[in-house]
């Protein structure tokens, strides 16, 4: 079992960076003039919420491979898998008072602070035709809706980046909704993330990532969700009976920096930035497309874990069912956040009618 740091808080975290050499960097948060030239080479450090081999981890590399590229070496990225320097919650915490330069943020746990962007923790928003998702998500007008809830809280919004749908593990198959009466089931650690689920029924357990393991092998909880690579690399298969294959909405992460570090880039250094991840986008449905196959062929060769995949008319048993957490949305969302889920489903909708239909359930 993987084992990762825990209890530690933002201050310790930031004397860990300090000791484990990353103090070269320039002052994470600077308001110096971005007109005035900047000492090469500079680090900026970019922490992960998984561990290495995972989608983020694949996303990073590439991007560090891109800016030290495109900025001939001036730039020089260093990558924190999860578990390196703290939990989800605690890298969000370093971004916001600059303590890392870049980081990945989950809606899971950020919708403790940023309501709006629990919108991708509801069911069945998304379409099932991955084009358009592709296009929904890439979209600056998509990017443009969270620029200033993500702002006030002092992060810079650079993307969304999709890892794949959500699958449920259990020790018995989840068709309906009546399947997760008397489920115990792990959510992320958002109010927000454990809406849904509650409206099938189940009952909910707010458990950090690296805690997920233990409390499934030691019947804590009685089941979990996640894409398939993280349920292979995390082992998750190993201690649960069934993968219900439900499609009921895809984990999409940010890419998160710092504004104040951001806007104090000389302007050369910002485009070095914002190159480098237009570059690597496409990579990111590649990554996860890939690495969920394969993982999941790993999964099926290295134990006698059960696939269940639901039928359409299981799909919508659970769609309408999942339909009242979005009331509880808006009421933690507020008015802007229930603009925001309007205008997904809008752009959803509108994408979908522009895209000729393909055949979306082979997974």
């Amino acid at each position: 079992m993987r084992r990762f740091c825990r209890g530690l808080t933002p201050l310790l975290l930031t004397v860990m960076l300090v000791l484990a050499g990353c103090s070269d960097s320039p002052a994470p948060v600077s308001s110096g003039d971005n007109d005035e030239k900047p000492s090469y080479p500079v680090t900026w450090r970019f922490a992960l919420e998984e561990i290495e081999g995972s989608v983020q981890h694949r996303y990073a590399l590439e991007f560090k491979d891109r800016i030290e590229r495109i900025s001939d070496g001036n730039i020089l990225v260093d990558v924190f898998p999860y578990g390196s320097i703290g939990t989800s919650l605690q890298l969000t915490d370093l971004a916001r008072e600059g303590s890392v330069h870049l980081a990945f943020a989950s809606p899971g746990h950020l919708a403790n602070v940023i309501p709006e962007v629990g919108v991708f923790t509801l069911h069945y928003l998304l379409s099932d035709d991955e084009e358009v998702n592709r296009g929904v998500l890439a979209s600056d007008d998509l990017k443009q809706l969270f620029h200033e809830p993500y702002e006030e809280q002092g992060l810079k919004l650079h993307g969304f980046v999709p890892e794949g749908w959500m699958v449920w593990t259990a020790n018995k198959p989840l068709r309906s909704p009546a399947d997760f009466d008397g489920l115990t089931i792990r959510t992320m650690t958002s109010d927000i993330a454990e809406e849904t689920y509650k409206t099938y029924g189940a009952t909910t357990s707010q458990v950090p990532f690296s805690q997920v393991y233990s409390d499934l092998q030691l019947r804590r909880i009685d089941g979990q969700a996640n894409p398939v690579f993280a349920i292979e690399e995390m082992g998750f298969y190993e201690v649960q009976g069934v993968m219900t294959f439900a499609r009921p909405a895809q984990f999409v992460t940010s890419v998160v920096s710092n504004t104040s570090w951001f806007d104090a880039l000389p302007e050369d250094q910002k485009l070095w930035l914002e190159d480098a991840m237009d570059e690597i986008a496409p990579l990111a449905y590649e990554v996860q497309a890939e690495l969920n196959a394969s993982r999941l062929d790993t999964i099926k060769e290295n134990s006698s874990i059960r696939v269940v995949e639901l039928t359409e008319e299981e799909r919508d048993r659970f769609r309408e069912a999942s339909r009242p957490a979005r009331k509880a949305y808006i009421r933690m969302a507020g008015e802007r956040g229930a603009a925001i889920l309007d205008q997904l489903l809008t752009m959803v909708s509108t994408t979908e009618s522009a895209i000729p239909a393909t055949d979306t359930t082979a997974q």
